[in-house]
């Protein structure tokens, strides 16, 4: 063997030393966290990017809720609805960053509030903020899937010139029928799920692209000034004050800037996860938000008419917007490639409330926790907590029979989520300022304002997302938002009174700790 054939081998076998070294360095800030590793580490550094910007889906999440800043702002609810609170959000990622890197593990928010919180409180915070992320998820997950089905309805229609028009039993048959396909996705072995997300990124990233240029370019003479791209403001959502109508549009930034916790859900899958994880959550949501902005920019450009959009007899004003400029063929073109984007946007978050499950019942907080915690022995993933979160959001979905109830299941699932977010970073500033030992990604002194902003727009969110679209409504157009999300936690609350507050300490030890005994814990859960 020659020289440098030996150098080679020398340095294979060091990337391979490191790689091990690296894993073994993973396992071992898990083990400290109180878990066994379960799972394999096969998320490299921009695959776990790539999982995180994904789930996001840019392009088919603008498309989804297009329609709340048409309603609240028109072209100013495009532009300057989505661009605002960007700036918001981006504190409450960089606070998560920090948490997900000092505590790497698939118990994520749920974890970083237990472990913050005063002692005697830990596990009633632990208990609040998993079951506030599990009720986001879930709901995310159907929120996402029946429009991925109402976008198949809308492509069906224009195909159609308007002849078939699909109704609500035949959406929801549609969105079984992705949830069926996207539990199979989601069952599978880590790596492939790993290599499935540079697909992902690749399709949801040049079809953003695409749909920016198409709308600049074809738009033509029908383009609006510049100034009426972003100084034009129209106000249809029924509310007198144009500033409290204007808020509304926030609705569309905050519902896609939304499972970026995903990166510290899959940290026990990925290799170097206290770096990795940080830098996956602040890529995915800068890109998220600068691709957004941009393609509402050139939305607002492309729309002629705010009014023959909220006239459409389309389920979603994007695909009239796309019909107007493109014609026939270019809409179905593009909008098949969002179908995709949102397909896969669907099935990345199956992927991750899959893990929030698989976490919460590991530390026995679900009923039935024995089964969904389990670890399938040939795909090493938990594929009993996949078919737990398919067959959750097929229940929600039902609310898709009822056009006010579906709609405020997006603003619950927003709710939750961001309640889920805010609790572990109030808790941060507050009780837990001494506690947390910093990963390699750390805010420093800066945690404090940072963490301080971010509560309080989360605070202001929630509220405003309770609101309904108008200030006299009918049953059929009020906000359930907050029902929903009520009846959650009165479950959560009534079950801790009664008993989960007798039996639930918080997150568990799995390593190196005897099987607990029977008791009524193991009977009821």
């Amino acid at each position: 063997m020659s020289e440098p054939e030996k150098l080679d081998d020398l340095k294979g076998v060091d990337v391979q030393t490191s790689h091990r070294s690296v894993l073994n360095a993973d396992d071992e800030l898990l083990a400290e966290l109180g878990y066994k590793s379960e799972f394999k580490r096969e998320f490299t550094l921009i695959e776990t990017v790539a999982f995180a910007f994904s789930i996001m889906g840019v392009v088919a999440s603008v498309t989804s809720t297009f329609s709340f800043p048409l309603v609240s702002g028109g072209h100013v609810g495009m532009v300057w609805g989505w661009l605002i609170p960007c700036f918001f959000v981006m504190t409450v990622a960089l606070s998560m960053a920090e948490l997900a890197s000092s505590m790497p593990t698939s118990a994520g928010l749920y974890y970083f509030s237990a472990k913050l919180a005063p002692p005697k409180w830990a596990p009633l915070a632990s208990w609040i903020t998993g079951w506030a992320n599990v009720t986001g998820q879930i709901t995310l997950v159907c929120s996402i899937d029946f429009t991925c089905a109402q976008m198949i309805a809308s492509a069906i229609t224009v195909a159609s010139n308007g002849n078939t028009v699909l109704g609500a039993g035949a959406t929801y048959g549609i969105l079984l029928a992705i949830l069926f396909f996207h539990g199979v996705v989601c069952s599978a072995a880590t790596n492939v799920l790993a290599r499935l997300n540079l697909f992902y990124v690749v399709v949801n990233v040049g079809t953003t692209i695409a749909a920016i240029i198409a709308l600049l370019v074809c738009s033509g003479d029908n383009r609006v000034s510049t100034k009426d791209a972003f100084t034009l403001f129209e106000n249809n959502t029924g509310w007198a004050n144009s500033g409290w109508a204007f808020l509304l549009a926030f609705t569309s930034p905050m519902w896609t800037l939304t499972g970026y916790d995903s990166a510290a859900h899959i940290s026990e899958e990925v290799a170097g996860a206290a770096r990795t994880a940080p830098i996956a959550i602040l890529l995915g949501v800068a890109g998220t938000q600068v691709l957004g902005w941009l393609l509402f920019i050139a939305a607002s450009f492309a729309t002629a008419s705010v009014a023959d959009l909220l006239a459409t007899d389309l389920p979603l004003p994007m695909g009239q917007l796309f019909l107007n400029v493109l014609g026939k063929r270019g809409m179905l073109a593009i909008w098949s490639l969002i179908i995709v984007v949102q397909f896969v946007t669907g099935a990345a978050q199956g992927v991750d409330a899959s893990r929030v499950v698989f976490a919460f019942a590991r530390d026995n907080a679900l009923p039935g926790s024995r089964w969904w915690k389990r670890i399938n022995a040939r795909t090493q993933t938990p594929v009993n907590a996949v078919w737990f979160v398919m067959g959750g959001s097929a229940l929600c979905g039902l609310l898709g029979f009822s056009t006010a109830a579906f709609a405020s299941l997006a603003g619950a699932s927003v709710i939750g989520l961001y309640v889920s977010y805010a609790a572990p970073i109030f808790l941060r500033i507050t009780s837990g300022r001494d506690k947390l030992v910093p990963g390699v990604f750390s805010l420093g002194k800066w945690y404090l304002p940072i963490g301080t902003i971010a509560v309080a727009w989360v605070t202001f969110v929630v509220v405003l997302l309770c609101f309904p679209p108008a200030q006299a409504v009918a049953a059929q157009e009020m906000n359930y938002a907050v029902v929903i999300i009520m009846g959650v936690f009165a479950f959560a609350s009534l079950t801790w009174v009664l008993s989960a507050r007798k039996w639930f300490h918080g997150p568990i030890k799995t390593i190196n700790e005897p099987a607990p005994s029977m008791d009524v814990k193991e009977a009821l859960y």
